[in-house]
């Protein structure tokens, strides 16, 4: 049976109740149109795994100080921020089953929100003079944006080999929960050795989720039973696809390129793709490669004294790859 977020918050269970009355206290302004934004876009919490990657690797490394409700903060605040701007981007009108912000107060509004969270988390960084934290997760927000040009590069060009899907994916995804790590360790005065280790495990992580979240589309996960495609619509190249495309003979590649390029919206194209990466095993390739990263996630943890911290931090890890959504 699958553990709970639930059962893997326990260790730091307070600390998170304590996290999230502050959080709405972070983005609160004395803007009306703000405070009514902000609260519909918080009153739908999602499963804060962020946060709680930061405060357990806090309490795994020593204790959790005032350091590291700030540094939980930032990553919540840039987070959020990113996924608002991402919606902008996607045009996409829908966010966890609910309609974006941008779909209800248009694309203006949404990206002056996500600029006010960014701002808001660089002022909290500052205040508090927490600059290494600043540094940490300034580096992920740089790392995360070279990710999604690299992808909409690649995928227009329609050619992504797995060395620069793995680049994408390191910077876009990884680089963000690294930086969770990193943090958590930072605001228990981890030395650089350990900051370091840190970080590599938050990539092995992050490596494991982006694949996780790449075999949705090929997976039958929503109300209908049917792989949603919306990776495949988008032009984006992940891991399941690139290996069935380089396993394929050359003419029945050169014939699947074409579709996705030309036909790549309609459910006749979409359900082809996915019937050719299942026939070339490119989600049973994919699923290996994710269970490799979670292995070496979970090795690396072992490096690690025992606590309930760490063994939330492995359940936390296993969560990662056998979620449902």
């Amino acid at each position: 049976m699958m553990i709970t977020l639930e059962e893997i918050r326990k260790p730091v269970q307070q600390e998170m109740s304590a996290f999230n009355k502050r959080f709405k206290d972070e983005v609160s302004s004395d803007i009306p149109l703000l405070n009514i934004v902000t609260r519909y876009l918080l009153r739908k919490k999602g499963k804060q795994m962020r946060p709680l990657f930061v405060f357990l690797s806090s309490k795994m490394i020593g204790e959790i100080t005032e350091s590291t409700y700030t540094a939980a903060s930032l990553i919540e605040l840039m987070h959020t921020a990113t996924l608002v701007h991402d919606d902008v981007v996607d045009e996409s009108n829908e966010r966890r089953g609910v309609f974006s912000i941008n779909a209800i107060w248009k694309s203006k509004v949404a990206v002056l929100l996500g600029d006010y969270l960014l701002a808001r988390g660089l002022l909290l960084a500052v205040r508090n003079r927490d600059y290494a934290l600043l540094e940490i997760v300034s580096d992920a927000s740089r790392e995360m944006s070279e990710g999604e040009l690299l992808q909409i590069q690649k995928s227009r060009s329609l050619n992504i080999d797995i060395d620069t899907y793995y680049e994408v994916i390191r910077k876009k995804t990884a680089a963000l929960i690294a930086a969770c790590l990193a943090c958590g360790a930072t605001s228990s005065g981890a030395d650089q050795e350990v900051l370091d280790r840190m970080h590599e495990l938050g990539i092995q992580i992050g490596m494991a989720f982006q694949i996780k979240d790449d075999l949705f589309d090929y997976q039958s996960t929503n109300l209908i039973g049917k792989p949603t495609g919306n990776d495949i619509k988008e032009k984006k190249f992940t891991l399941p696809l690139i290996y069935a495309l380089n396993e394929a003979e050359p003419g029945l590649r050169r014939g699947m390129i074409r579709k996705i390029k030309n036909g790549n919206r309609r459910p006749d194209v979409i359900r082809e793709v996915v019937q050719f990466v299942k026939d070339q095993n490119g989600i049973r390739y994919a699923e290996e490669k994710m269970n490799q990263f979670k292995d070496q996630a979970l090795d690396s943890l072992n490096q690690f004294p025992a606590s309930p911290s760490r063994e939330s931090l492995k359940d936390l890890v296993k969560f990662t790859v056998s979620r449902t959504r």
